[in-house]
């Protein structure tokens, strides 16, 4: 008799989420986790006495009522996590052409904020938000609606690109920069990226947006301890390495010390291209293999960490979206000499509610191309030609950063930072990869992942499969233990929290 009845490998947050409801329902769960740290994106790190976050800064719809929240409440997340409510009147500044454009949160505030730059564009503003509002309603998972067939989006917004719709909504080009100004949440491509992921991330912070303080490993902690309570069990620096399976289907997982570790059910919550990497059978077909392997990914990222002195910058109560460029939809095109083409500067939330920063992350867009010579090396172990790169990548950020706030590089104490190989070792995703796959309104059904795969009992979790985000993460979790609880058991199990 198999030891667990689900083994699940990574404790990303679609991992915990999983292992958090069918432990929650008598399940015995076993999470394998390679890292020293749980958490996947949620994992943080300290330097020089601060925390910094790597992969959630901030979430959305936290209001009572409101669909994270009511998630929140359901995981048992709502006392264990504290959060600090962004600035009203504009949660997300949008700096284009040295001119700045504020995201107000609320529906009739975002519109009001919005048309005090754009006073002839309002009517056009307010279609835009009702867009957004009928996308939501149109997928029920996102309204907690009984689900009566497999279709948990609107169609059309996923066979619609992000910059076909706000066209459509505007001719006014500097309009179309701001409304997609928020691009890096979610690595948006132009004529790729499915209107649907613009549609319910915006909707998703408008309603209200909110900093994590503390750091985001107080989420995965928090699900940690409800997993044990429940009679779960997670255990780190536990690589998986091979995924067993007989005639039929997955039985076992050897992890790297050669342990083996047998399981009646199987989750994966790492890149489905790893997931292939430790399988060798044959009812995994070449095609299919070939179909994962060959799936897009979004761009990766490279991140300069930051302490300020101490009472010496103000708190800024809001993301900074800053453009060197007249089209938001080229950053990823630069080149040495015009890199960064874009950045998102974000404080930390101060743990004591001061009104000065402590820290700041600042993030650019980076192809895995650029620091591919490295490949083969392993982290603090990459030479000295790696440091030199980075240090030259950090101060070209600090430089840009210094022309949109004058005199805040004098204010820094120190700072570290990230590439794309940093990122792909402490995730696990595909060359450094913010959001996992990239998906396709060209090629909708050929870039969805799927929670099935081609073995019977093993699924998949996590950013790949639905979407990315804490929201999108969540709803994908649900789709996934839906293969073992139901759906509709599920959302009433929420509902009636």
């Amino acid at each position: 008799m198999a030891k667990y009845d689900v083994i699940i490998i990574g404790s990303g947050l679609g991992g915990l989420l999983c292992g958090y409801m069918l432990s929650k329902k008598g399940y015995k769960v076993l999470i394998l986790e390679k890292n020293s740290q749980i958490g996947g994106c949620l994992q943080t790190f300290n330097y020089a006495g601060e925390k910094f976050d790597t992969g959630m800064h901030y979430i959305g719809s936290m209001e009572p009522g409101e669909i994270m929240y009511r998630f929140f409440k359901y995981f048992s997340l709502l006392d264990n996590v504290q959060l600090r409510k962004l600035d009203e009147d504009g949660f997300d500044v949008i700096s284009v052409n040295g001119k700045t454009f504020k995201y107000a949160m609320g529906f009739e505030k975002f519109v009001d904020e919005l048309s005090k730059s754009f006073p002839e564009e309002r009517e056009n503003i307010f279609q835009y938000i009702e867009k957004l509002k009928l996308i939501a309603s149109q997928s029920p998972l996102y309204n907690l609606q009984e689900i009566s067939n497999h279709v948990f989006l609107n169609i059309e917004s996923v066979k619609s690109s992000v910059n076909e719709f706000i066209n459509s909504i505007t001719d006014n080009p500097i309009l179309r920069n701001v409304l997609a100004g928020n691009l890096p949440l979610y690595a948006g491509v132009k004529d790729v990226t499915p209107l649907y992921i613009h549609a319910l991330i915006n909707k998703f912070y408008i309603q209200s947006a909110y900093r994590i303080v503390g750091g985001s490993d107080v989420i995965a902690k928090s699900l940690e301890k409800s997993i044990e309570g429940f009679g779960g069990e997670i255990r780190t620096n536990a690589e998986v390495t091979q995924i067993n399976c007989d005639n039929d289907k997955a039985v076992s997982v050897t992890i790297k010390t050669g342990e083996v570790i047998e399981g009646k059910e199987f989750i994966s919550n790492i890149h489905p291209f790893a997931i292939i990497d430790k399988l060798d059978t044959h009812l995994i077909r070449n095609a299919y293999k070939q179909r994962i392997l060959s799936l897009p990914n979004t761009i990766s990222n490279f991140t300069v960490y930051i302490k300020f002195k101490p009472n010496a910058v103000k708190y800024l109560n809001y993301n900074y979206y800053h453009y060197n460029t007249d089209d938001v939809w080229n950053c990823e095109n630069y080149n040495e000499e015009n890199w960064p083409l874009n950045y998102l500067f974000m404080n930390q939330a101060p743990a004591d509610g001061s009104d000065y920063a402590t820290s700041a992350i600042l993030i650019a867009y980076m192809h895995f191309e650029d620091v591919k010579q490295w490949n083969e090396t392993y982290v603090n172990k990459r030479g000295a030609t790696y440091k030199a790169f980075k240090q030259e990548k950090c101060e070209k950020m600090l430089e840009s950063l210094e022309k949109s706030f004058p005199g805040i590089k004098s204010q820094i104490l120190s700072y570290t930072c990230s590439s794309p190989l940093t990122y792909r070792d402490y995730t696990a995703t595909k060359d450094g990869s913010m959001y996992g796959v990239l998906r396709d309104k060209n090629f909708p059904v050929q870039t969805l992942v799927s929670q099935r795969t081609r073995i019977p009992n093993l699924f998949m979790t996590g950013q790949n499969i639905n979407s990315h985000g804490i929201l999108g993460v969540t709803i994908g979790s649900i789709i996934t233990c839906s293969e073992f609880l139901g759906m509709n058991n599920i959302i009433e199990d929420i509902k009636n929290v």
